[in-house]
């Protein structure tokens, strides 16, 4: 989409360094945050006041309190509103949080539009930070929603001559269309795709290669050769990327077979690779996912079956990414030794153009830290240095990985003081596996020390990183200091409080046995519109049993016959209409353990009402365990020959429940019409009897 960028204004030339973007954020801004020893859980991690300092001599934190960010998105909006773009450069410099969508294209633009070294190198530093800052996860769908609004808006406009340099070219759409590929929103594909003509827009080699993910995407496996071949047919110039987008569909279908056939045809300087993979396809059944939408996108599917297969232009040679992309399927197939041999082959090209590189090397490293094998990892790596391919952050990264798998907390630490020295910046990513690893050890302090670290390093944390540093806590048995990380984390405007993270903090006081903090959370998660999942559910079930409070799992479960479409009330009728509350799914874990609770707590109606959902369900209940727990529980129950006859009266339907769940065990019962007892136990002095 080509729009004129606005005029260059004159105006300060003030430069601030990079490391200033996020310096007011509380995040930013600790003086000296070490946890020498694991605080108790009344220790206060975060604080929210103006400048705050912990009295606990083991935690130190000092904040500050940041402008409201609406105030500074509009002050840097006005500001290029103004054509002061130098002058928004310092606002955004100083901001503590990511400007909205807006704010930021509109300044790239106009520091683009400057075309000076200064100016572009300022834009370039906003596409690295929009690249490294974590961003939500409704990316596809805005891109999507920006580019109709534009395109509605543009169509109001009666003067073609006004909007002549706004109408969206191939590019543009190319980008919503790889939205939409994403999504695997296939109609709404094939609509823009239609409406590409109506802007003068011809499809490139690009749009294909997006409609290849998009058949990935609906695992439409066998339609890629039909693109390849609508490709050919329209003589549209090929390129590499599309051979390899092919290669990687198929390796992501875990078709390394026909992967291998492709690389091995261009390696022999074939041009009928289409004639290959419509054999392939002979071998496939085949899937009609879509199949009208798929038919008006590539009409070539419908050819008849002698239809003789294109041949390509001319010979392509595999070169070193599409090497590369049939090394990540051996990876993933867990064929190591090939992944090797496939290095080593490459080193050994005569084509340049086929030597490994970086990806490569660090594909290599990936599969041996998979398969633990660090001293060979090591070596690829010292390899990888000796035949002049620089190691990136990625590469330290998985090996960062591998040493906290291995509980080998102390090379990781020596690989990231190598990844400095290297001149290599750590990132999140790097952080967040050491915050994992010092967890696998049962190293709180270490964990913190790290997540202070990557502050103190002006690294914004990410969401995982919340989530792991509160699962620090967890698992040491502080949930209030879980809470105080999970309170900052709602504070972070460059993070969302998710599921995951409500999860960890329920777990958090569930794995304390604190049931009603548990529940508030709970509540408030609802009133947030975030709801309850398997897991959560699974947590306070956990807390409930931990906490002895068989009466709470009652409840519990008929929350969970309402989610699950068991129980239908009006008020479950309207939260669905208005909120669509999502249909659960319970899993034999969640099950079991309110099983097990309203076993132990001879709440045998509702024990039969779970056993049977999980057989629904095809989950096998574990009948030898609830029988050990009759037999050492309950086997005297009912059997007091003193009762009165009121009391007698009383139990009836509770005896009639418990000889059905005994009928269920397949233990003698009223239903077999004999009488059982364990040998040599009375009833006199039993502490069930009524």
């Amino acid at each position: 989409m080509t729009v004129k960028p606005p005029p260059p204004s004159p105006s300060s030339s003030a430069t601030f360094p990079r490391s200033h973007r996020h310096h007011n954020h509380p995040l930013n801004s600790i003086s000296n945050l070490h946890f020498l020893s694991p605080s108790p859980p009344s220790a206060k991690i975060f604080t929210s006041s103006t400048t705050t300092t912990a009295t606990n001599p083991s935690t130190s934190i000092t904040n500050t309190v940041t402008p409201p960010l609406r105030n500074s998105d509009e002050t840097l909006l006005n500001l290029l509103r103004q054509r002061k773009t130098d002058d928004a450069w310092v606002i955004y410099t100083q901001s503590p949080h990511l400007p909205n969508p807006t704010c930021l294209s509109r300044l790239i633009s106009q520091l683009s539009y400057q075309n000076t070294p200064s100016a572009l190198t300022r834009a370039q530093s906003i596409i690295r930070r929009l690249r490294h800052e974590p961003s939500g996860d409704d990316g596809p769908k805005e891109a999507v929603k920006l580019f109709s609004q534009v395109t509605r808006t543009i169509r109001r406009i009666t003067e073609p001559n006004l909007v002549m340099n706004s109408r969206p070219d191939t590019a543009a759409y190319n980008a919503v269309l790889n939205a939409c590929a994403n999504l695997g929103w296939t109609e709404k594909f094939l609509q823009l795709f239609d409406e590409m003509p109506e802007s003068e827009c011809e499809p490139d080699i690009l749009t294909y290669n997006v409609m290849i993910k998009l058949c990935a995407r609906t695992e439409r496996k066998d339609l890629l050769v039909f693109v390849l071949e609508r490709i050919i047919e329209k003589g549209i110039p090929l390129c590499m990327t599309t051979l390899q987008s092919l290669v990687a569909s198929y390796i992501g279908f875990g078709d390394l077979e026909t992967a291998e056939k492709v690389v091995q045809a261009m390696r022999e300087g074939r041009r009928d690779l289409c004639r290959i993979l419509r054999e392939a396809n002979l071998q496939e059944f085949p899937n009609e996912n879509e199949s009208e939408v798929f038919e008006k996108l590539l009409p070539n599917m419908n050819y008849p079956t002698d239809y003789e297969p294109p041949l390509l232009e001319k010979v392509f040679a595999p070169n070193t990414r599409m090497y590369t992309t049939l090394m990540k399927g051996y990876m993933k197939a867990g064929r190591i030794k090939d992944t090797v041999r496939m290095l080593e082959a490459m080193r050994n090209q005569e084509d340049s153009s086929s030597h490994p590189d970086h990806v490569s090397y660090t594909t290599v490293v990936s599969a041996l830290v998979n398969v633990g094998s660090m001293e060979k990892a090591r070596q690829v790596l010292t390899e990888m240095t000796r035949s002049g391919v620089q190691a990136n952050r990625i590469t330290y990264n998985i090996l960062l990985k591998g040493y906290c798998q291995q509980l080998q907390l102390d090379n990781a630490r020596e690989t990231i003081k190598e990844m400095i020295n290297a001149g290599i910046e750590p990132d999140a990513v790097s952080y967040n596996t050491l915050i994992d690893g010092s967890i696998l050890i049962d190293d709180c302090a270490g964990a913190l020390a790290f997540f202070n670290e990557m502050r103190a390093r002006g690294i914004a944390p990410t969401k995982i990183s919340y989530t792991t540093l509160m699962k620090a806590f967890s698992v040491s048995g502080q949930p209030k200091l879980a809470h105080d990380v999970f309170s900052e984390m709602e504070k972070d405007p460059r993070v969302k409080v998710d599921l995951v993270a409500w999860n960890m903090l329920i777990e958090a006081y569930s794995r304390a046995g604190m049931l009603d903090p548990a529940k508030e959370l709970v509540e408030k998660m609802k009133k947030k519109g975030v709801y309850p999942d398997v897991a959560t559910y699974g947590s306070l079930a956990s807390c409930i049993a931990l906490a002895k409070k068989p009466g709470e799992a009652l409840l519990l479960w008929n929350e969970i016959k309402e989610r699950c479409g068991l129980v239908i009330t009006d008020e479950v009728k309207v939260s669905k209409s208005v909120s669509k509350v999502p249909i659960l799914k319970p899993d034999e874990g969640l099950l079991d353990t309110l099983a097990d609770i309203c076993v132990r707590a001879a709440f045998f109606k509702k024990a039969l009402e779970i056993v049977a959902f999980m057989e629904e369900l095809g989950i096998s209940p574990n009948k030898t365990k609830y029988t050990r727990i009759y037999v050492e529980m309950h086997s005297r129950m009912f059997t007091s020959k003193h009762a009165s006859r009121a009391r007698q009266d009383r139990r009836i339907e509770r005896k009639r429940a418990a000889e059905a769940f005994k009928f269920w065990l397949g233990l003698p019962n009223s239903y077999y019409g004999s009488e059982w007892r364990l040998e040599g136990e009375g009833g006199e002095d039993d502490e069930y009897a009524i």
